[in-house]
């Protein structure tokens, strides 16, 4: 299916919701990808996560198109976390981290995202980076809220936590990002 026809299915009648789950997807990928790079800080595995999701909501094909995308995040996230845990499992007992792991994001995308034209790279990657000194509850927690621009709910659902938990989180993350880019103008 191609962007267009994507789009289309996307927006039809003037819904937001997408009317299949292939549409669906195609919307979601690009961020979705982001969300797990930012959580992973590697392509490869980042590439891996939003795939398995993406296989496991194929299993999901029969829901209602209002529940893909809480479901969805909550699939993307467990898959990360898995992943987290696995990689400190592994390199705990067989190898030191790799070198690589702790550098600068490798954007999957070098050209803008569309939905930030008016942003620069660089203030983009420096996000980005502050993002990364986040603790992860605060991150997901900022990065589901602000940038996904997710509902308190909604949010709740797929960190499985109380919305008092999300609002704390969020908050926290405000504070520490304006701290972090507040000489950055």
């Amino acid at each position: 299916m191609n962007a267009s026809m994507a789009q289309a299915l996307a927006t039809p009648g003037g819904t937001d919701e997408p009317q299949t789950l292939d549409a669906f997807l195609a919307s979601v990928s690009a961020r979705a990808f982001r969300f797990a790079e930012l959580g992973l800080r590697h392509r490869e595995d980042a590439l891996d996560a939003v795939q398995d999701a993406m296989v496991k909501m194929l299993g999901y094909q029969q829901r209602p198109a209002s529940e893909w995308t809480p479901l969805f995040w909550s699939v993307l996230r467990s898959r990360i976390i898995d992943l987290q845990r696995r990689r400190t499992f592994r390199l705990k007992w067989l190898a030191p981290p790799p070198a690589d792991d702790e550098g600068p994001v490798d954007w999957a995308d070098p050209g803008p995202d569309p939905s930030r034209t008016h942003d620069s790279r660089e203030s983009y990657e420096r996000l980005a980076m502050a993002l990364q000194r986040l603790p992860a509850r605060q991150r997901e927690a900022f990065t589901l809220r602000v940038l996904e621009e997710l509902d308190v709910g909604t949010t709740a659902q797929v960190m499985g936590c109380s919305e008092g938990s999300v609002k704390t989180h969020l908050s926290r993350a405000r504070d520490a990002l304006q701290k972090q880019l507040e000489d950055f103008r």
